[in-house]
């Protein structure tokens, strides 16, 4: 039977309350967290177990913390954010890139460079999300995971209408259905990882690199 043709991602989806340049509102530093500690544990747990000892992790839209464990042996970790204070706070990152994905979706690194990649509760600032899946999955090695982790917290003002308009179980769907489009990644895997009643709950989907 023939696979059903993905749904169409239309532009209003991804409009947002404040579709301003996005440099102007990252350009203060927020060295805070953005779920509670239990959320943070659970998310760092989930990556100790998906993330291969000695691999080379790509860190997405990623800030003054990149949720990694301690202690786990890794080749780097290559992080891109849109602050360049906040990365150069990050103790884990051997690289540093500032950059807009939503202005330029297209990586510098090479083809099959990663063995892991990471994206923690960012994921719904992204208005070109097939363009930066797609990439990901280029410079991921065959059979490598891209862990998607989110909460049900956002900058509500950059957040993109589709996901505001979504609860937990379709927003796993909706980054599903983001890596089919990608088109280089297997089916993806969806886990509920919260933490439990009076936490931040927290959800992550997976998505593996096509060996194809």
């Amino acid at each position: 039977m023939a696979e059903e043709p993905a749904p169409i991602l239309r532009e209003e989806f991804f409009q947002r309350e404040d579709d301003s340049d996005d440099a102007f509102f990252y350009r203060e530093p927020r060295l805070v967290t953005h779920i509670d500690d239990e959320a943070i544990a659970a998310v760092t747990a989930f990556y100790r177990q998906i993330i291969p000892d000695g691999a080379l992790v790509l860190d997405l839209m990623t800030s003054w913390v990149s949720h990694l464990p301690a202690g786990k042996p890794l080749a780097g970790v290559a992080g891109l954010g849109m602050n360049r204070v906040e990365l150069e706070n990050n103790p884990v990152l051997t690289e540093r890139v500032v950059q807009d994905l939503n202005k330029d979706p297209a990586l510098s690194w090479d083809d099959a460079t990663f063995d892991a990649a990471i994206v923690t509760v960012s994921v719904q600032y992204l208005v070109r999300p097939r363009e930066v899946f797609a990439e990901v999955g280029r410079v991921l090695k065959p059979g490598a995971p891209f862990a998607v982790a989110y909460s049900n917290r956002c900058f509500p003002t950059k957040a993109v209408a589709i996901w505001q308009s979504l609860g937990p179980r379709e927003h796993a769907e909706l980054i599903g259905l983001y890596f089919r489009l990608a088109g280089t990644f297997e089916a993806a895997q969806a886990y509920n990882i919260s933490p439990g009643p009076g936490h931040d709950p927290m959800y992550v989907v997976v998505g593996r690199k096509s060996a194809g």
